[in-house]
């Protein structure tokens, strides 16, 4: 290639760029993984052995209950529904503090 060494191109992704979770997985469900399989590149994973610490917080029966039906409406199970709010609530106190997540 000469003394200089030209940079690779790589044809541009036919995959969007996507500005939300929301977005990306709209898009997949309109559109077939294996039409864009060449655009993917195999990854090395490796799995924690604990990915998650558990809080367990007592509550009474009948805050069970609205946590419960609460969570139905939502198609959740009511410890799903606890630690979105939990992630949510200390997501805006990290913000209101000015502190890095």
């Amino acid at each position: 290639m000469g003394k200089k060494e030209r940079k690779k191109k790589h044809p541009k992704s036919r995959i969007p760029e996507f500005k939300t979770i929301e977005e990306e997985a709209e898009f997949w469900d309109t559109h077939d993984l294996t039409d864009y399989w060449d655009e993917f590149k195999p990854v090395k994973v490796r799995f924690a052995d604990k990915l998650f610490d558990r809080v367990t917080i007592p509550v009474d029966a009948d805050t069970l209950a609205q946590l419960e039906a609460l969570a139905r409406e939502e198609e959740l199970n009511a410890t799903v529904l606890v630690r979105r709010w939990v992630l949510e609530r200390l997501e805006q106190e990290v913000r209101a503090r000015g502190q890095a997540a």
